[in-house]
C-alpha cells in the first residue's frame, strides 16, 4: 500500500472517531473504509469479532454496544453498533486479510501513533506474523503428508533443506544463517521478510498438492517435486528482480509477537482507564 493511501486511510479513521470519555467508532461509518461494499457482508465480521472478544476474556457488552439511531435526513431509525478501539482491532483481525484496508486497520487500531512510518512498519510486522503462522500450518501439513507417503523424520529434513537450497539459489540453510549471523538454533523462517515467507509457503503447498494429486511416494520422488516447485517460485521472484538470498534479514518474528501482545495489553488497559475516568466524571456531574 502506497504511503499516500495509508495517510488518507489514517486521516479518514481519525476524522470519524467519536469521543465521550472513551474513544469509539460506529460500525456503519467504518465498514466501507475497511473494504466492504455493504453492511450485510460486514455484519458476520462483527459477530466473529464478538466471539473473539469473549474467547479472550473480554466483556462483549463493553466493546460492542448496539445502537438504534435516527437518520437526520429521512427521520428513519436504523441499527448500528458502537465499537471501541479493541473491538475495531478484533474486527480487523477477523476480517478479510486479502484486503489491504484490513491489513492497515490491524496496525492502525493497535498502534497509537500519528506517524505514518511507524504505522507502515507495524503493518509490515503484523503481515509477517500472519505469513509466518501460515507457513507453520503449511509445513505441518507437508510433514504429515510426507510421513503418510513413506518418508521418515530425517528424510523430511532433507527434502525441506533441498527445497530451501533451490529457492535461495544454491545456498543451504546453514550457509545463509552463517552469512547473516542468525543463531543455529533459530529457525531461518523467523528472520525472513514477508515476500520470502510467502514464497516458501507457496512452494511447500504446491508440493503437498502435487504429491497427493500425482500419488507420489518416497523421499527421492518427492524431493524432485519439491526442488522443482521451489525453482519455479524462484524464477518468478528473479524475473521481478527479487533474489531471496540477497534480501536483508528481518527482526525475529517471535520478538515482534511479544511487542504485539504488549501493545494489545496496553490498548485494553487504556480502555479500562478511560471507562473508569468517564464513570467518575459522570458521577461528579450527577452530584453537582
Amino acid at each position: 500500500m502506497e504511503t499516500g493511501q495509508l495517510k488518507l486511510l489514517k486521516e479518514t479513521l481519525d476524522d470519524i472517531k467519536h469521543q465521550n470519555g472513551v474513544e469509539f467508532w460506529y460500525g456503519r461509518e467504518i465498514f466501507q473504509i475497511l473494504g466492504y461494499s455493504n453492511w450485510d457482508n460486514f455484519k458476520p465480521v462483527i459477530e466473529r469479532a464478538k466471539n473473539a472478544c469473549k474467547n479472550s476474556g473480554g466483556e462483549e457488552s463493553e466493546h460492542f454496544i448496539d445502537q438504534v439511531l435516527v437518520n437526520k435526513e429521512s427521520g428513519k431509525e436504523y441499527n448500528d453498533v458502537k465499537l471501541t478501539r479493541f473491538a475495531c482491532y478484533l474486527i480487523a483481525i477477523n476480517g478479510d486479510t486479502k484486503k489491504e484496508e484490513i491489513a492497515f486497520a490491524q496496525a492502525y487500531f493497535i498502534t497509537q501513533t500519528r506517524k505514518i512510518e511507524l504505522l507502515q512498519q507495524n503493518m509490515n510486522n503484523l503481515q509477517r506474523i500472519d505469513s509466518r503462522e501460515k507457513l507453520k500450518i503449511t509445513e505441518k501439513d507437508f510433514s504429515d503428508m510426507l510421513y503418510a507417503r513413506g518418508v521418515d523424520g530425517q528424510g523430511i529434513g532433507t527434502i525441506r533443506a533441498k527445497g530451501d537450497k533451490a529457492l535461495f539459489g544454491g545456498e543451504n540453510t546453514s550457509d545463509i544463517k552463517n552469512r547473516l549471523g542468525i543463531p543455529k538454533k533459530t529457525p531461518l523462517a523467523d528472520h525472513l521478510p514477508n515476500i520470502t515467507l510467502k514464497a516458501k509457503d507457496f512452494a511447500t503447498a504446491m508440493t503437498s498438492e502435487n504429491a497427493r494429486k500425482k500419488n507420489l511416494t518416497g523421499e527421492e520422488t518427492i524431493t524432485k517435486e519439491h526442488v522443482s516447485n521451489n525453482e519455479s517460485v524462484r524464477r518468478v521472484l528473479v524475473e521481478g528482480g527479487i533474489y531471496p538470498e540477497k534480501l536483508p534479514i528481518e527482526e525475529n518474528v517471535k520478538e515482534i509477537e511479544k511487542k504485539h501482545r504488549k501493545e494489545l495489553k496496553e490498548m485494553r488497559l487504556k480502555h479500562q482507564k478511560e471507562l473508569k475516568e468517564a464513570s467518575i466524571q459522570k458521577n461528579e456531574r450527577v452530584e453537582d
